[in-house]
Parts: C-alpha cells; sequence; structure tokens
C-alpha cells in the first residue's frame, strides 16, 4: 500500500488504484473465509486468527467490527458512509474508541463481507485492527492545526502505515503493537503509555528528528515507556522502528500471553540492555536500503495537501460579539476550541459525552449531521480523538457560533472537553466477554451527577478513565481519577486510584483505598472533588492539588463511613 494520490479531501490521504484492488482483493478473500464458516467447513478455532486479521471480534452478545480510521483522520463522504453501516447492519449508532478508530458492535458474521466492501467504497477497511501487528499508529487529534505543534504527525504516521501494512516480519508478533506519535510538547497521544512512543521534534537548525520511548503500556502490568533514543535523524526513523521491532520480534515471549508484551521485555532485560540490543541492530540496519529520504517524506507532505485557508484575523468583531452575547456560547469556546495555527480559525472538539450519555457513542443521525458540519465548516475532514471525541480541526472563527448553534441544538454542544464529564470509558461488561463489571451506566451516572457546565468549568482540568477490567482499555492507570471494576463473588465493585498522568511527565495513579459498590463511586468522586476544591490554591489543578496535599484528605473523605 506505497501509492497513495493525493488527497481530495484537505488533509486527508486517498488511495491510488494499486491500493483499491488490494483492499477489493482482501475483501473477497474474506468473504469467502466466512462462506466455510458458515458452512462449518471451518472451525471457530480454525477461523478466529483469519477473522482477528479483518477486524472481527466476538463478543457477549453479537460480533464486534472494529473499522481503522489511520491516525484519527476520516472524511465526511467516510463517516456518512460509517453513518450508514450502522443504520443498515447494526442498531444505528457506533463507538469511536480510544484507538481513534470506530467499532460496530451489533454484527452479523454473514453481513460482514458487504459492510467491508460497503467501507472499500469510500477507501476504509479494517486490517490490522486487532490480531498481534502492528495496530492503528495514534496521534494528537489537532496535528496538522494546533498553534503549538512543532511537526505535523500526520506525515510520520503515514509512512508507518505504509511500512507495517502486511509487514512480512511483523504481522505475527508475538503480541498486538501500539505506537503513538506526538509534535508538541503538550503530548495529547499519551506516547509514553505505547510499545513504542515517538516525540517529533526540531533541532537548532530546524531539522526533524525523534524521542523514542519503548515499552510503555497499561493493563495487568502498567509501565511507563523508557526513553531509549533522545535523537534519531528523520532520514533514520523507519530504521530505528524496525531495529526496536525486530529485537522484539526475536525476544518477546511468546509462551505466556501475559508477559508477551514489549513493556515486559523491556522491564526483564533492562533498559539498558534492551537499548543495546535495540543500538546493535540499529547499526546493521541503517543504510540506503532503510534510508527515508527527504523527497520521500517531502511526497507524502505534498500528497496531504492543505486546507484553502483565508487570510483573516483572530479574534474578529463577530466573533467577539457572539461571545460577549452568549454566556453559553463563550464557555463553549473556552473549553471546546483550540487555537490554530492559522490566524482567524480555530480547532472545535465536538463532544460525544452529553450529561448521562455514553462515553465515545454516535447515532447515524449525528454522524451525518457531523459530516455536513465538516463540509460546511473544515474543508470536508474530521479527527476522532483518543478521548473519544470528533474534531473538525479547520474552522473559521467567524463560524463558530453557526456551528456551535447547530451543534447545541443537536445535542452536540456539551462545553467538557479535558472536564469531569469528558469521560474515558471502555464498553465494559456490557459488551465485552473479558470484562468484570459495566463501565458504562457507571459512567453515566458520573457524567450525570456533574451535569452543570458551570460546575465543571469551576472544577477545571480533572480527567475520569473508567475500565471494565484489567485490562485497561479505558486507561484507568492514566487518569487523574481512575476507576477499575472488579468482581467480588459475583457483584461489581470499583477500585478507586488518584493521580494518573497520560502527559510527558507520564504518571500512574494510586489506589485510594479498598473498592466501592456502583453507587458509592459516585459519591466517592463527589467526595474527591469536594476536598479539591476546598484545597486547592488559585489556578491549580486537581492533580498539583494532589500532589502538594496528598492521598491522605481525600481518602479520609471518600472512606469516612466504611
Amino acid at each position: 500500500m506505497n501509492h497513495i494520490a493525493p488527497g481530495r479531501n484537505a488533509g486527508v490521504y486517498s488511495y491510488d488504484d494499486i491500493d483499491r484492488r488490494f483492499v477489493a482483493e482482501r475483501v473477497e478473500q474474506f468473504r469467502a473465509q466466512v462462506e466455510r464458516r458458515l458452512s462449518g467447513e471451518l472451525t471457530e478455532d480454525e477461523f478466529k486468527p483469519l477473522r482477528l486479521m479483518n477486524g472481527l471480534y466476538l463478543q457477549l452478545h453479537a460480533y464486534m467490527l472494529r473499522i481503522a480510521v489511520p491516525y484519527g483522520v476520516l472524511t465526511a463522504r467516510q463517516l456518512r458512509k460509517l453513518a450508514e453501516i450502522g443504520r443498515k447492519y447494526d442498531k444505528g449508532y457506533g463507538h469511536f474508541t480510544t484507538r481513534q478508530n470506530l467499532q460496530f458492535n451489533w454484527i452479523k458474521l454473514e453481513d460482514t463481507p458487504a459492510i467491508l466492501h460497503e467501507l472499500a467504497e469510500v477507501d476504509m477497511h479494517a486490517l490490522q485492527t486487532s490480531g498481534n501487528c502492528v495496530r492503528n499508529v495514534t496521534t494528537d487529534q489537532f496535528v496538522g492545526a494546533a498553534r503549538d505543534e512543532v511537526v505535523d504527525g500526520r506525515v510520520y504516521a503515514e509512512i508507518l502505515r505504509q511500512w507495517t501494512t502486511l509487514h512480512p516480519e511483523f504481522t505475527f508478533l508475538p503480541r498486538k503493537f501500539k505506537i503513538a506519535i506526538m509534535g508538541s510538547d503538550a503530548d495529547r497521544a499519551a506516547i509514553r503509555v505505547h510499545d513504542v512512543g515517538v516525540f517529533a521534534k526540531r533541532n537548532e537548525r530546524g531539522e526533524v528528528g525523534f524521542t523514542f520511548y519503548v515499552g510503555g503500556g497499561l493493563g495487568r502490568s502498567p509501565f511507563i515507556g523508557k526513553l531509549i533514543r533522545d535523537w534519531v535523524p528523520e532520514e533514520d526513523f523507519v530504521a530505528y522502528l524496525e531495529a526496536i521491532l525486530r529485537v522484539y520480534n526475536q525476544y518477546g515471549r511468546r509462551d505466556n500471553i501475559y508477559k508477551a508484551r514489549i513493556k515486559i521485555l523491556v522491564h526483564e532485560l533492562g533498559q539498558e540492555k534492551f537499548t543495546q540490543e535495540v543500538e546493535e541492530e540499529f547499526a546493521r540496519l541503517r543504510g540506503p536500503k532503510y534510508r527515508l529520504a527527504p523527497e520521500v517524506v517531502d511526497e507524502i507532505r505534498r500528497r496531504f495537501g492543505g486546507p484553502a485557508y483565508e487570510t483573516l484575523t483572530d479574534e474578529p468583531e463577530s466573533f467577539q460579539a457572539a461571545k460577549a452575547a452568549n454566556p453559553d456560547f463563550a464557555r463553549w469556546v473556552a473549553v471546546n476550541v483550540l487555537a490554530h495555527k492559522v490566524p482567524g480559525y480555530a480547532a472545535a472538539t465536538i463532544s460525544l459525552k452529553p450529561a448521562g450519555g455514553i462515553p465515545g457513542d454516535a447515532t447515524s443521525e449525528q454522524m451525518e449531521l457531523i459530516a455536513d458540519l465538516a463540509d460546511a465548516h473544515s474543508f470536508g475532514e474530521l479527527r476522532v480523538s483518543h478521548a473519544q471525541n470528533l474534531v473538525l480541526a479547520h474552522v473559521r472563527q467567524d463560524e463558530l457560533f453557526t456551528l456551535w448553534t447547530a451543534l447545541e441544538a443537536n445535542g452536540l454542544g456539551t462545553p467538557n472537553a479535558g472536564l469531569i464529564g469528558d469521560i474515558i470509558a471502555c464498553p465494559g461488561l456490557d459488551y465485552c466477554a473479558l470484562a468484570n463489571a459495566r463501565s458504562i451506566p457507571l459512567a453515566q451516572a458520573i457524567s450525570a451527577r456533574f451535569a452543570d457546565p458551570a460546575r465543571q468549568q469551576t472544577i477545571g482540568e480533572l480527567g475520569i478513565k473508567i475500565s471494565g477490567c484489567i485490562n485497561a482499555c479505558g486507561h484507568h492507570h492514566v487518569g487523574a481519577i481512575g476507576i477499575l471494576g472488579v468482581d467480588k463473588k459475583g457483584e461489581e465493585f470499583y477500585q478507586i486510584t488518584v493521580g494518573g498522568d497520560p502527559t510527558l511527565t507520564t504518571a500512574i495513579g494510586d489506589i485510594l483505598g479498598p473498592a466501592v459498590t456502583a453507587d458509592e463511586t459516585v459519591d466517592a468522586i463527589e467526595a474527591i472533588v469536594e476536598v479539591y476544591l476546598s484545597n486547592r490554591h488559585d489556578g491549580e489543578r486537581f492533580i498539583d492539588t494532589l500532589k502538594r496535599v496528598g492521598h491522605g484528605p481525600f481518602k479520609e473523605r471518600v472512606y469516612a463511613a466504611h
């Protein structure tokens, strides 16, 4: 998949005929495999690795199909197709995930080939969204737009997409493998809790290079990625990643699924020994064959194109007047809008977390509306964030009020990005066969308790992350407040952690005390917030107050009645 033509939409890569033929062939191949499974020619054990290579999971109640959204960027046309599939083959909605993908949770096996065929019509697929391969490479949801961006991560994420697709050595790794890239100091991609986290930057001469963190990950054994190289020149970007994956492929455990991730290998070998192995492999690989030539990077960057920005000024009078006249709009701008690199534009987060709603879910009607708004206000381009929201990355400031009015009228104008109502939650026991407890009802109850937008803004930055089991798909370990569902003799309980941090100053949260029931968990979050507000200094975030006063006051309040 290395022959991709310039994108039709601003900032979006488009496939050419070679790519389309490849995807179409894979669809027909899987169609034949499904027919063999339905006829009984293939057993479930024989079929499982085949379906996983095409993003199809068997969940509690039905099959789940995970759709790839490379580095979280998609077009309005593609979103409309997802809406159509949701209405036609699912229950009228889809679920956006922390991997910047989309999942359909109520799929029939016999419908899967038709769904993949329809996805292929809009240059989408489900390849490498599951299995022991390099999964969807993620990056900042504001990539290519944020004012604080130093390097456009889309370019290098696309290079990785092309390099890893059906890579002969890395299709059957010891375990799944996740890479994240961030191109600004404000880490919005959680790079240090990935198998490989890449921090793209520039040196004093303006040259692009990369810092590599390896061995991060959450789940049963959470680890923070270790720095193994501070500067890898752009030309060695692919070679260095190849070296890392070769070392992992050679030494990674295949006899124990719980010890198969690269984080365990880095931990057991030690940072120094692992780095030595990578450097030795890198020295063997480095050279013309693996050199990432500047002209290749330039061509990929060119093929992303760019929005036809107009020459505007920041904070136009109409925008200021709209904020002054409408406090609700002003609050939404303050919370959900990010400064753009181009004067007069902004990046707007569309929250998929209404009070009492299911985090990350969007109905087919909502997807179609957002697609229309993307065409009208953001050059037909959208982003999926790892916080399970959508983003319109290139909105004129003088059109923000019109955009917000349409969102607000359709239940999509919630001003909670980064606040306590912006909860990340896995599907939990409502869908997942691995879960111990439900995540969704708890997220709904917490967001309903903190529904007041003014109160959320007063509380300020405070991320809650919920996982229904130790696999940590809700990233609870790095939540300022993390919640883990556990099973106690057939009853659902929740363990609370505090102090997690997903940014470059990554921290794993500490357990506050014994697990509590769902109702007690909601009250516990209330108590934690009250302690924070009564102890914080002016402008102090929750995580800063926690570091200053310690866990004691929070633990005492939460468990006072126990």
